[in-house]
């Protein structure tokens, strides 16, 4: 079966759920269409491989990035330096509330803490299946499951909370960055210089094995240009919408319910887990609220335990302030990236010397 075949198989259930999710007038129709058509397509047509490049997922993510990077200011920058402290009290608080979840889901399933904690990490689907694979003991299919579950539970539902009542339910333009607006005409040449700096920066962070490189390198590469004058375009509301199609796909095809033994008890338990995780977000948000003049769409988006790109995007629709919330899923990054993978490594091999002991005494005794 062709390569091009395989690939329009893909394309034509994504752009399917994208026009079907446009027309019921969905909130993120590009995002959760395409993820839902590809999903499904993927299950109805069993006999065609899905087909889904990488690299058309790294461009979205550079353009994703190149457009939160817009929204830096030299007072958001402030701002975040304030709030420094309560990023690191914000980000300790989620994961210690993620370890008890994944205490309660390990209880439950009969599942390995470890397995069920790597699967529960927010925001660390790339760096947890990196140290899975390194692991002796855990599931590589239960984690995968657990951490693209959540982050398809995290897609779905934030946007229809942060579009609801709660939040005030209004949006404004995706194509807007930086309180400008977008047109295709308005493109060149002003992005030149900022397509050749997203790409260099994207292609030296996935060289030194930045996390997320194609997201984080070109939105801090556009966030220093941006604030020292050199005002890039915004991208218009088309391309944007585009970005999110190959992610939401992307998303949608990692999804592999099949691949699971006991299917129905571990989705179960992922779905508690998630619901439990995005309620803690949201009073974890509420407490954020309380601490800084921060509007309630903001902290909800900057507690979310899914991933920047998503965040950001949502961000945008509903006009919050796109800054604040990238940093703080970008300080969860840093911290997972960076503190958590020492600490399940400590904790399995704890976990492992005394599994050996208790064995060593079984035979004693015997």
């Amino acid at each position: 079966m062709s390569r091009l075949f395989r690939f329009l198989a893909t394309l034509v259930p994504s752009l399917a759920g994208g026009f079907l999710f446009t027309v019921i007038h969905a909130p993120l129709p590009w995002l959760l269409g395409p993820m839902v058509g590809a999903f499904a397509g993927a299950r109805l047509l069993k006999r065609v491989k899905p087909l889904w490049p990488s690299p058309m997922r790294n461009a979205a993510m550079l353009l994703i990035g190149y457009s939160l990077g817009l929204a830096f200011t030299s007072e958001t920058l402030r701002e975040m330096g304030r709030q420094l402290p309560t990023m690191v009290l914000m980000t300790v608080l989620l994961l210690l509330l993620s370890a008890l979840i994944a205490f309660v889901v390990s209880r439950l399933s009969g599942q390995p803490l470890a397995t069920v904690l790597m699967g529960s990490i927010p925001g660390g689907l790339s760096q947890m299946l990196i140290l899975a694979e390194e692991s002796k003991g855990v599931d590589l299919t239960v984690i995968t499951f657990l951490q693209v579950s959540r982050l398809v539970m995290i897609i779905f539902c934030v946007p229809l909370m942060v579009f609801s009542p709660l939040f005030g339910g209004t949006h404004g333009d995706i194509g807007a960055a930086a309180g400008t607006s977008a047109s295709w005409s308005g493109l060149l040449p002003g992005a030149l210089p900022y397509a050749a700096v997203c790409v260099a920066a994207a292609v030296l962070g996935k060289r030194v094995r930045f996390p997320s490189a194609f997201l984080l390198g070109p939105m801090i590469a556009t966030a220093i240009l941006h604030l020292s004058g050199v005002h890039g375009p915004a991208l218009p509301s088309g391309l944007l919408e585009a970005a999110q199609l190959l992610i939401g796909t992307y998303v949608g095809l990692m999804l592999r319910p099949e691949s699971l033994e006991h299917k129905l008890r571990i989705i179960g338990l992922a779905l508690l887990s998630g619901v439990l995780l995005i309620g803690g977000a949201l009073g974890l948000s509420w407490l954020l609220t309380r601490i800084h003049d921060v509007s309630p769409a903001t902290a909800f988006l900057g507690m979310a335990p899914g991933g920047m790109d998503q965040m950001g995007i949502m961000a945008k629709e509903i006009n919050a302030d796109i800054a604040i919330v990238s940093c703080y899923q970008l300080f969860r990054t840093w911290f997972i990236f960076f503190a958590v993978p020492p600490l399940i490594r400590y904790l399995l091999r704890r976990v492992e010397a005394r599994r050996g002991a208790e064995e060593v005494a079984d035979g004693h005794r015997a």
